[in-house]
């Protein structure tokens, strides 16, 4: 039993480097001298900024690198505080329809992508006709699966935390938003900074989400920008381009799983000296 099991690992480098050499290659060719994506020409910036076609001198690059970061930035600013509410009330709503509840929340997350994206766009070109295509019904419906993230991160944050801190609060003679302010909110800070930078991540790189619910080509993100370049006019520009983006999801993250591990390691003595400010 106390053999390592050298087959199971084996078979596992094999296929992470059988996932990533593509996208290292990739990466490799962004920095190409030459406009090849195929031969190596020597190493270069010129497509990330200097040349008339880099990321930074044609504007439809930037511009879809704009929109990418900010439909990322207001799905994280919306949805982080609305999944925190969620999962407060789901985590203390005992009454019969709590079960159902939970159920609805995860569903984004069991979804499919494209019947989800298809979804929303009858939903607003139908029903919810005041959200125009665009960046709006962009950002809602990011929003809309991006909640789910929030939710299963902070609720189990608040299940190993348990009630005893906020009722010791509450014994002290604080009120329940002191509670909740004071004691509460500290506890849960790691695992909401660890959702929103998932929700980040997550919104980065949405494609099919993003492609319904585009108008026009005002409202394209790299994704989208990626895909319907790759198959026309194919540059080391988009090589970059998606080097960004996956630079950006990685760092994301990167700091969010940093952020969990120092969640892990509980920070139960904040909530101690602010039980001990109420007391005294």
């Amino acid at each position: 039993m106390r053999r390592r099991p050298f087959v199971l690992a084996t078979l596992t480098w094999l296929y992470v480097v059988w996932s990533l050499l593509p996208v290292l290659v990739a990466v490799q060719f962004s920095f190409n001298a030459g406009r090849s994506r195929s031969t190596w020409q020597g190493f270069s910036w010129r497509w990330y900024f200097g040349d008339s076609g880099s990321v930074t001198a044609d504007p439809t690059l930037r511009l879809a690198l704009w929109n990418t970061l900010e439909i990322a930035a207001l799905t994280t600013v919306i949805a982080t505080p609305l999944g925190v509410a969620l999962a407060l009330g789901l985590t203390r709503w005992r009454g019969r329809g709590a079960r159902g509840a939970d159920v609805l929340t995860l569903l984004p997350l069991a979804t499919p992508e494209i019947v989800m994206g298809s979804a929303l766009y009858l939903v607003i070109t139908t029903l919810y006709q005041f959200v125009p295509l665009g960046q709006p019904a962009q950002v809602l419906g990011h929003v809309t699966f991006s909640i789910s993230y929030v939710v299963v991160i902070v609720s189990a944050r608040l299940q190993s935390i348990g009630g005893g801190y906020e009722a010791a609060a509450r014994d002290l003679g604080a009120t329940p938003m002191q509670a909740l302010r004071t004691v509460l909110l500290p506890l849960l800070a790691p695992a909401v900074v660890a959702s929103s930078l998932i929700v980040f991540a997550s919104s980065l790189d949405d494609f099919v989400i993003s492609s319904f619910l585009s108008a026009d080509a005002s409202s394209v993100t790299v994704p989208i920008r990626l895909y319907s370049s790759v198959r026309n006019a194919p540059s080391p520009a988009l090589n970059a381009l998606a080097t960004l983006l996956l630079l950006g999801s990685a760092l994301t993250l990167l700091l969010a799983w940093l952020v969990l591990r120092r969640m892990r390691r509980g920070n139960g003595s904040a909530a101690l000296q602010e039980l001990a400010s109420i007391d005294g």
